[in-house]
């Protein structure tokens, strides 16, 4: 087991090399300036008289100053709670109130927000001046004690408060550096926010834990991070599909080649397939990989080679987590039979905070229940399907958006593509395709129609075809299928 104090004995095997950077200012931190930022922030936090177990929530863009934050948090038993900064004041108060947060901090940019958020003691990230502690030696965190918590999205409801333990998280950051071999010699482009767990612990805590290098830029431009890329030598770095669209519409792209990098990854929502064929045409490798706030983020493991023979497979489990597809009478399903995907392993979360119900219902005998539905092939390599909630069903036969949108991508005219279910007195639901063209495309409803059928059943093509300027998205690039309801035509 790793300790919970795990980062001060790494800031000192790694003292003089290079921990984080800021991509836009090129301030930089070795892990010997880490763990001083640190012993800053303990002390500030033993000023401010918190106790072990109080809820301290952070309202902040992407800066390096959060890792030290949640650092010294984790070291003093306090339960770091980043929030979304893009919801508004009266969602960020209800989910302070949830959280029963003892202190704000927040950074320049939300100074309007802070203002008009209940929490008594707030304070500016840029204000605190502690002097640091001469030093910590241990900690009395023990591995289950909570260390984050985390909302959902809450795109179909409430946001709930994922509870994340030290375990969980080192239990995911190993899994993650033994599964995918990495190394100190790795380096990280990061846009994914901060207040989510593909931003903190799908590769910064990993390679922060194996001694490599953090790069953290906010505000996501594409061909900025695409330079940032080859100006700090990234060897694997984590973005959405939407990030990857946008990048690969880039000249830098066309034209640069990205000698440092191991494999580019793709994580939050399936890719189109197209997004592959862009980056193998520059002989570039790409996978996909799956995960959720309550599991790690990180469950799969793939190679390159097998990623782009087997376009959108996320592999087989990593060494240290189980996997498991079950059918809706509950039994084990087999060989691709599509079923809900159920997690085990220690990086598993431990509970929705106060939702005692909630978290009864999200497990069976150990096993997390996902909602997502997925399948493995003869190999033994899984699928995700689509989530259980957006399923279709229609004159008794099951679809999934996913196929449809993936089919819909695939035509050159399509830039992206949502499929959603409309209720329907015949069959049951309607098959409703929602898609943004590339500049200089026509709408040709027959087309599409035709390209569909080449691939898919009758059963799956789409009724309605409804052009729309923009996708809707959630704050980390998932299409958000509640507003496309709201964007139905009036009967």
């Amino acid at each position: 087991m790793v300790k919970p104090n795990w980062i001060l004995q790494r800031t000192r095997l790694s003292h003089d090399k290079m921990a984080l950077i800021d991509l836009h200012t090129k301030q930089s931190w070795t892990y010997a300036s880490l763990e001083e930022e640190m012993l800053k922030w303990i002390a500030f936090i033993q000023q401010q008289g918190l106790k072990r177990g109080e809820r301290m929530v952070v309202l902040s863009a992407n800066r390096m100053e959060l890792f030290p934050i949640l650092f010294a948090s984790g070291m003093m038993g306090i339960i770091y709670v980043p929030l979304n900064y893009r919801l508004s004041i009266k969602e960020q108060n209800e989910l302070m109130k949830d959280a029963g947060a003892s202190l704000l901090l927040y950074d320049e940019g939300y100074e309007h927000i802070a203002a008009q958020t209940a929490i008594d003691t707030k304070i500016n990230i840029h204000s605190v001046t502690a002097q640091p502690i001469e030093s910590i030696r241990e900690t009395t965190v023990e591995p289950h004690d909570p260390w984050l918590i985390i909302y959902t999205g809450g795109t179909t409801g409430k946001p709930k408060g994922v509870v994340l333990s030290h375990e969980s998280v080192n239990e995911n950051a190993i899994n993650t550096i033994t599964s995918w071999s990495l190394s100190e010699e790795d380096t990280t482009i990061n846009y994914m926010p901060l207040f989510h767990t593909g931003g903190i612990n799908a590769l910064c805590l990993p390679l922060l834990m194996t001694g490599g290098t953090v790069v953290i830029g906010s505000d996501f431009d594409a061909e900025e991070a695409l330079r940032a890329t080859n100006e700090f030598a990234a060897t694997i770095s984590l973005f959405v599909p939407t990030m990857y669209h946008l990048m690969t519409q880039t000249d830098y792209f066309k034209q640069a080649q990205f000698d440092s990098m191991r494999v580019f990854l793709s994580g939050g929502a399936p890719c189109p397939p197209s997004i592959y064929t862009r980056f193998h045409e520059k002989n570039l490798d790409f996978k996909e990989g799956y995960g959720l706030t309550e599991a790690g983020p990180n469950n799969f493991f793939i190679r390159p080679e097998q990623a782009k023979d087997k376009l959108g497979s996320v592999g087989k489990s990593m060494l240290f987590n189980e996997v498991l597809v079950v059918s809706d009478d509950g039994k084990p399903c087999r060989t691709n039979e599509v079923g809900e995907l159920w997690l085990k392993g220690k990086h598993v979360f431990s509970e929705y905070w106060n939702l005692e119900q909630e978290t009864k219902e999200a497990f069976y005998e150990g096993w997390l229940k996902t909602g997502d539905l997925a399948k493995y092939d003869e190999d033994g390599d899984y699928y995700i399907v689509g989530r259980k909630k957006d399923m279709i069903i229609s004159g008794g036969e099951n679809i999934y958006p996913q196929e449809i949108e993936q089919c819909l991508m695939c035509h050159d005219a399509i830039s992206e593509a949502a499929v959603i279910g409309v209720p329907e007195q015949k069959w049951g639901e309607m098959v409703i395709a929602f898609i943004t063209l590339y500049p200089n495309e026509v709408f040709n409803e027959r087309e599409f129609i035709e390209h569909c059928q080449a691939y898919l059943g009758n059963y799956k093509i789409p009724k309605q075809f409804i052009v729309i300027d923009d996708m809707p998205k959630t704050d980390v690039g998932k299409v958000n299928k509640n507003k496309l309801l709201q964007l139905m035509p009036k009967s």
